[in-house]
């Protein structure tokens, strides 16, 4: 079946430059923007259950831009004094540079994994290993990072700062997309959730990672686009690959 009508579960590029928008005139199709998913932060009073003083520590590890905004609303709300002396540690240069919204970077230790991925700020890490880490992630999350860091003697303690929950499906909104293309497995929980009696059929499905693609699979749905590849190191590749050899 052709493809005129793809859904993207993630917000809306802030730039015309996206590749998204690229393959909707190349491909003549129309893409929607719309996430399955979305975070809301921990309030103060949840955020205090699990016995995390933030003052305790010497040095934070940011994963996500987003796990930066909830560690400064929540400090704002606890009224906690950020020390000039904190170090940072982030897993990729982009949520580095996204410190400046919040601190007067050139004052800070900052350090970024050049890869954005975690095992490669090990080194970094492993030269301040005297310090008291602070990893910020979501409520739900499998251990992993913190696993990583304990296994190289890195004295870390995981906070819980936000929470990834269904972004619900009005009653009239309509649902008639010919691909669906989703960036983690609480998105497959989200669409489930919302479709209970979904039924794939010729709806083409898209993963973006490994979990992704299982979760798609373990929901017993047909996956039909994964990325990244050898052929296509990202979802927009992946896309674009998949409309010039069916479309």
């Amino acid at each position: 079946m052709k493809v005129k009508k793809i859904l993207v579960s993630q917000p809306k590029p802030s730039t015309e430059k996206s590749p998204y928008f690229d393959i909707a005139q190349k491909h003549d199709v129309e893409i929607v923007f719309r996430p399955f998913i979305k975070v809301e932060g921990l309030s103060a009073k949840e955020f205090r259950q699990q016995k995390v003083n933030v003052s305790d520590f010497t040095a934070i590890v940011f994963t996500a831009r987003t796990a930066v905004d909830h560690f400064f609303r929540l400090c704002e709300e606890m009224r906690i004094t950020i020390p000039m002396t904190l170090k940072y540690f982030c897993t990729s240069e982009t949520i580095a540079n996204y410190l400046q919204k919040y601190i007067v970077y050139r004052k800070r230790k900052i350090f970024a994994s050049p890869t954005g991925k975690l095992a490669d700020l090990l080194p970094a890490m492993i030269k301040h290993k005297t310090e008291n880490f602070l990893l910020a992630v979501s409520d739900v999350n499998n251990g992993a990072d913190q696993a990583l860091l304990a296994a190289n003697k890195l004295n870390v303690t995981t906070a819980a700062m936000y929470r990834t929950v269904s972004n619900d499906f009005a009653p009239d909104e309509a649902f008639d997309y010919d691909m669906l293309v989703f960036f983690s497995p609480q998105g497959i929980e989200s669409l489930l959730k919302n479709f209970p009696d979904f039924k794939q059929g010729d709806i083409c499905i898209a993963a973006l990672g490994p979990a992704t693609a299982q979760a798609v699979k373990d929901a017993g749905l047909r996956l039909d686009i994964e990325a990244p590849t050898a052929k296509a190191p990202s979802m927009t590749t992946a896309i674009d690959l998949y409309l010039s050899e069916n479309n």
